[in-house]
């Protein structure tokens, strides 16, 4: 782990075209962001420039052939630059084939220093799929992308705010699909990762956890779906036997508003939209991202790469800020 009194964030740049080199640029003009870390930006110089002068924010770029702890500055752009890409070849919400590779770069290069200890967690920009798609890769999202670049299996997807965090079973498949990939040995290894991350990264010394059913009613007993007493009770009577204090399957449609009250200290979900329609209506501009269960720190914004006001300069960074607090905070609990 890297040796500093701060902990050192890669931040990935995410897609060129998108918003997020105008949101890392936003973060990192304000002098209080190196009071919590070392931010040290992957990505592109010719884009950041850009997205420089679109702000008139006038920060020095340090470019750097390696990241140190006596060569990370305070109050500059921190950069490892790993493309060149013409500008005329990256115009904003147009990225090309040489984008999504570049995505692809930052992220495998800030996914090899987190490992070998030289940065103490990554924070990522949003990415786009149908570009990684086009350069040739089939990964989902960040992810999938994480967990095969660290050999993992046993990863899962936070996303969270200041009044609800959610935890997703299955991440990015159809509908449809959702009712095959269901397993009860899956929701298990969601609870107790969970349950791990509560109590490691935010301070719970007895976290409780809120499963959700995957039916309306949660199933009303049998009569609108069967798989909550075939699948999911099962997972939660599992858990609970390896003294993890887990609730459920309990109704969606009324166990969402419970956990923003405080009741419970994450919510399990089935699928994807059944965790981020609530989470986002709450933490639209401020949730966070997090990919649990890996060998490496990672959290990310929690939003996409917003095409329609990318190089506008009303790109909205609190997504940004709080997702390089929370790697921060992780960073230091992992350390003690």
């Amino acid at each position: 782990m890297a040796k500093t009194k701060l902990p050192i964030i890669g931040i990935t740049m995410g897609d060129p075209t998108g918003v997020g080199p105008e949101i890392i640029v936003k973060v990192l003009s304000h002098e209080s962001t190196f009071r919590f870390c070392c931010p040290v930006v992957l990505g592109d110089r010719n884009i950041l420039e850009r997205a420089l002068k679109l702000l008139n924010i006038p920060l020095a770029v340090n470019e750097m052939e390696t990241i140190a702890p006596g060569n990370v500055q305070s109050g500059v752009l921190n950069l490892l630059s790993l493309s060149a890409l013409p500008l005329d070849k990256a115009g904003y919400g147009n990225p090309t084939k040489a984008c999504g590779e570049g995505m692809v770069t930052y992220i495998k290069e800030a996914a090899r220093l987190a490992l070998d200890g030289t940065i103490d967690a990554i924070t990522t920009a949003p990415i786009s799929k149908k570009a990684l798609s086009d350069a040739g890769y089939t990964y989902p999202g960040h992810t999938e992308l994480l967990g095969e670049l660290t050999g993992s299996k046993d990863y899962v997807m936070m996303l969270a705010g200041k009044r609800l965090r959610v935890v997703l079973v299955t991440i990015h498949c159809s509908l449809h699909d959702v009712f095959h990939l269901l397993t009860t040995e899956k929701i298990v290894k969601t609870i107790r990762v969970t349950n791990d991350a509560l109590r490691d990264f935010f301070g719970e010394a007895h976290p409780r956890i809120a499963v959700a059913g995957l039916n309306p009613h949660a199933g009303e007993e049998g009569l609108f779906g069967s798989e909550e007493k075939t699948i999911i009770l099962p997972a939660v009577e599992r858990a609970r036997q390896s003294g993890i204090n887990v609730e459920g399957p309990l109704p969606p449609d009324t166990l969402f508003y419970h956990a923003a009250q405080g009741s419970y200290g994450a919510v399990v979900s089935m699928y994807h939209d059944q965790g981020l329609i609530p989470l986002k209506l709450l933490h639209f501009e401020d949730g966070v991202n997090i990919t649990l269960g890996l060998p490496l720190l990672r959290t990310s914004v929690d939003h996409g790469t917003a095409y329609d006001i990318a190089g506008t300069g009303k790109a909205n960074p609190a997504s940004l800020l709080n997702a390089l607090k929370l790697a921060a905070r992780m960073a230091v609990q992992k350390k003690k």
